[in-house]
């Protein structure tokens, strides 16, 4: 039985891995998602990740697509008690912004697409400087009183607006964020390492990392010469033009051979073991790319070989 960790101050004790949302509903339909989301469960997974935005850049959709699919998912499997439900706010075309009344209608909508009474975790999904920390997180401990969400989080903040943030809830006893959803991964380091962690941790955040994989890179598909057929390909394979993105390859791919792992897994293990860090945040559209991902829970790597990843990513 895989161990669960709990998310900051949080009763929320959730799977090594969060399964990314972004993708049911554009690249991957309700039956494709569902078969994810079914192999995700059956291998211990409870932690699925989506926005309310999620996907409305995609043609013909308008957002809140992925929340009905997983909404569908929950109704169809009964198991709505065992699933930690993550969704966010601020981003849909039709509630922009974090203001009080557009907190409180985005969080009406997704509880309706979610076909659920509560959700688990609730995040700001990115900041709206214009509105006063104090208005947000008043906004956001209402439905945290009035039973609609367990816990609150924050996702592309400024450790600044965090500090503001948490100062306030303890100053007024208010929810609190108990996590931070940051852009964290080998390749991609420094919005991260430095304040904004430290923040976190004097805080007692769980970091949950999105673009866990950079978009696809960190599974090692993506070689200097190789087409890869994915929705996501221009932002992966970027990477492949830094000499850093080519060091941290060869590192995976010397510590994948010598555990017997996939890279993908590799590249997680080294996420989850910094500090902070819950649960990376990595998404499948396909079933078969799902062994790799929920791998990470039986992985730890060695001091040497956490060591060797990070010297060739610094």
């Amino acid at each position: 039985m895989t161990s669960l960790r709990t998310l900051g101050s949080s009763d929320l004790a959730v799977f090594p891995l969060a399964l990314g949302g972004n993708v049911f509903g554009w690249t991957a339909d309700e039956t494709q998602s569902f078969a994810v989301l079914d192999a995700y469960a059956a291998a211990g997974g409870n932690f699925v990740d989506t926005a309310d935005s999620y996907s409305s850049w995609a043609p013909g959709n308008e957002g809140g697509e992925s929340e009905t699919v997983i909404g569908n998912w929950l109704a169809a499997r009964g198991n709505r008690s065992e699933i930690v439900v993550a969704t966010k706010v601020g981003a849909h075309p039709r509630y922009k912004g974090l203001s009080a009344a557009t907190i409180k209608g985005a969080a009406e909508a997704s509880l309706r697409r979610l076909r659920t009474d509560h959700i688990d975790l609730y995040y700001t999904h990115f900041d709206d400087p214009a509105v006063p920390v104090e208005e947000i997180i008043t906004a956001l401990d209402q439905l945290v009183k009035d039973g609609k969400v367990r816990a609150i989080a924050a996702s592309n903040l400024s450790a600044e607006r965090l500090k503001s943030s948490l100062d306030f809830s303890d100053r007024e006893g208010l929810a609190r964020y108990v996590a931070l959803q940051p852009h964290y991964n080998l390749v991609s380091r420094d919005t991260y390492e430095g304040e904004l962690r430290e923040t976190a941790a004097a805080g007692g955040l769980a970091t949950v990392p999105y673009y866990a994989l950079a978009s696809g890179f960190l599974t090692g598909k993506y070689r200097p010469g190789t087409t890869v057929d994915s929705a996501r390909a221009q932002g992966a394979g970027r990477h492949l033009e830094t000499e850093r993105g080519l060091r941290v390859l060869a590192a995976l791919d010397k510590v994948a051979t010598a555990r017997g792992a996939e890279p993908a897994t590799v590249a997680l293990a080294w996420l989850a073991s910094q500090p902070t860090v819950a649960a990376p945040i990595a998404s499948a559209r396909m079933v078969e790319q799902l062994p790799a991902l929920v791998a990470v829970a039986g992985l730890e790597l060695t001091e040497d070989e956490l060591a060797e990843l990070s010297a060739a990513s610094a």
